[in-house]
């Protein structure tokens, strides 16, 4: 063993150490450990950067924008607001959302997936009465399975095929994963929703979360030409149900309907009032084409030409507003601001709501023109709360937002553009298109995974170069003696899939990857099947919650603890492995 690869080894062993211990966040220990390499000259100085212009990174970064425009743009409220019902079975409920999340997670990142998901599943266990827990691992493991079909669903797949690119000389195109992935996934989720739900234990998880944000009085207008016009108001209650909304009553004229408000057929400009979190509001409206103003707001708001956004303020006892009403102080023309709802301490409110005086304590939610909302919790005195990521959903743009993307995907996968300009272009259709706000493209990206990948490329490259991923591959063969190619993908398989549950699938990938290709050579075979089964052993992280950002971000919602993931993902594990296999060498023979 060389001092060159003694170093490198000594700097994965500590990356590897340090990401399992967790005290540090994993983009600063990679990007420490690549500083590092390049002081003891073992990465050149030319190549200490080379990992943030590689097409896996830019990959990644651009998944998330693209996954943000769709969410926008309201494509995912199109999706699930049809399909979820509180009255299914539990089994029904993890089958229906196992199926969405895992088509989902195939076309976009799986951690964005299950963002989009989770509230979905936590709102349908709490109208149902069961705990979350019960439904949400098995959301998270359907999501990761899912991002094993295509190439953007899950980081791993990027880099095997960027490595596959600078190894080989070609990479694998969009749906090369999907035989073996798809295979993989079906069976996983199968087991998931038929009989892998029983074996989570019977926690409460956090059940109070939702009742935990602020439920607001609110009011959303009926616009002309809306398709809501001549239904009484009793058939609203379905979709509002759907999106966890309480519809108060109508006002008309400016003047509150009581008793006769469920048979009032509805006309223009009348507007609704509700109870809802702000995420269920617009939800809501979005899904019926709601306006959040009458004409005349609208046009106010319109008028900033930048776009908008919700903001949550606290009223103090010396605000300008505390005491008055949102029309008495001009709040729409002198701010050109909506007040879109009002939580006091779970009281109703019987007038409208610009007429409605505001009291010390009241939190108000706001629709503020870009970037003034600081200005304007100032101009009222007010406190800003913490910013939860509340956003306006542009449904009207939401075909423009899936057909640009499934024209990116269709001239990926039959090699008409590179993958990363394909979605290079998708981002740039979305900022001009105004799906995707420019002022918050960067937003969007997760920086930190954008370091690690950053980091670590060069550090594998180095690896690679060094001849210790050959030393790696030579142990491993060494291990395996004279068993037959099945028996030794069968290692690298589970090897991979043990490194990738207790570290990052990313970081796995790019070391197993390359003593996957040195194995091939070695035995004198294709290297393709051992790539494919590196990629679907680093996504399938189900025994631990540090695994997959997935696990992790279920942890506290679901209330698991640190070793009731095993008890169904050690079974899961074992069906991948076993359908996997078979599959690698029916698809991609030796």
């Amino acid at each position: 063993m060389t001092t060159e690869q003694i170093i490198l080894f000594t700097l994965f062993g500590t990356v590897f150490a340090l990401l399992l211990w967790g005290r540090f966040r994993y983009d600063i220990v990679a990007f420490s450990a690549l500083m590092v390499a390049v002081v003891l000259g073992v990465v050149p100085t030319q190549d200490a950067f080379s990992g943030f212009g590689h097409p896996a990174t830019l990959v990644v970064a651009l998944v998330l924008v693209v996954s943000a425009g769709l969410v926008r743009s309201g494509a995912v409220f199109l999706i699930t607001r049809t399909l979820v019902d509180a009255s299914r079975s539990l089994r029904a409920h993890i089958a229906l959302m196992g199926a969405v999340g895992g088509i989902l997670s195939a076309f976009m990142n799986n951690v964005a997936a299950l963002a989009l998901l989770m509230p979905v599943d936590m709102q349908t266990a709490r109208k149902a009465g069961r705990a979350p827990g019960l439904s949400l691992m098995p959301l998270s493991f359907a999501t990761i399975l899912g991002g094993m079909v295509t190439l953007i669903g899950t980081p791993p797949n990027i880099i095997i095929a960027a490595i596959r690119e600078d190894s080989l000389g070609a990479p694998f195109a969009m749906f090369d994963f999907a035989p073996v992935g798809g295979a993989a996934a079906l069976a996983g989720l199968a087991f998931v929703s038929l009989f892998g739900w029983r074996l989570i234990p019977q926690r409460g998880g956090d059940t109070t979360q939702s009742n935990d944000v602020s439920a607001y009085i609110a009011e959303l207008t009926i616009p002309p030409d809306n398709k809501q016009i001549g239904k009484r108001l009793a058939e609203l209650t379905e979709a509002a149900d759907k999106a966890d909304v309480a519809i108060l009553g109508l006002i008309r004229d400016g003047k509150r309907r009581y008793g006769q408000a469920r048979n009032s057929v509805l006309q223009a400009d009348d507007t609704l009032v509700l109870e809802a979190t702000p995420e269920a509001l617009d939800e809501f409206r979005s899904s019926l084409d709601l306006a959040v103003a009458d004409s005349k707001r609208e046009e106010a708001l319109n008028a900033a030409g930048d776009g908008v956004e919700i903001i949550e303020v606290v009223v103090p006892e010396d605000a300008r507003i505390t005491g008055k009403t949102a029309q008495s102080i001009g709040l729409a023309w002198r701010q050109r601001t909506v007040l879109l709802g009002i939580s006091r301490r779970g009281t109703r409110l019987i007038k409208h709501l610009r007429q409605t005086p505001i009291e010390t304590g009241d939190i108000l939610l706001l629709l503020v023109p870009r970037d003034t909302g600081n200005d304007v919790a100032d101009w009222l005195g007010c406190l800003p709360l913490a910013d939860r990521g509340l956003a306006v959903t542009t449904n009207r743009k939401v075909w423009l937002a899936i057909g640009l993307f499934a024209a990116a995907v269709m001239a990926a996968s039959v090699g008409l553009l590179y993958l990363p300009i394909a979605l290079g272009l998708v981002v740039v259709a979305y900022v001009l298109a105004q799906i995707v706000p420019l002022n918050e493209l960067y937003d969007h990206i997760n920086w930190p995974v954008v370091v690690l990948l950053g980091s670590m490329i060069p550090l594998g490259a180095a690896l690679e170069a060094s001849g210790g991923t050959e030393l790696i591959a030579g142990a491993l063969l060494s291990w395996t003696g004279t068993l037959p190619a099945w028996a030794v993908l069968t290692v690298l398989m589970i090897v991979t899939m043990t490194l990738s549950d207790v570290l990052n699938n990313t970081a796995t990938t790019i070391v197993a990857a390359p003593v996957g290709i040195q194995m091939a050579q070695s035995m004198q075979v294709s290297p393709d099947p051992f790539l494919m089964a590196v990629a679907v052993a680093a996504s399938s992280a189900f025994l631990t919650p540090i695994g997959h950002k997935n696990n992790t971000l279920i942890l506290g919602p679901g209330g698991y603890g640190f070793g009731d993931y095993w008890r169904m993902g050690l079974p899961l594990e074992i069906i991948v492995v076993a359908v996997s296999i078979p599959a690698i060498l029916t698809f991609w023979p030796l």
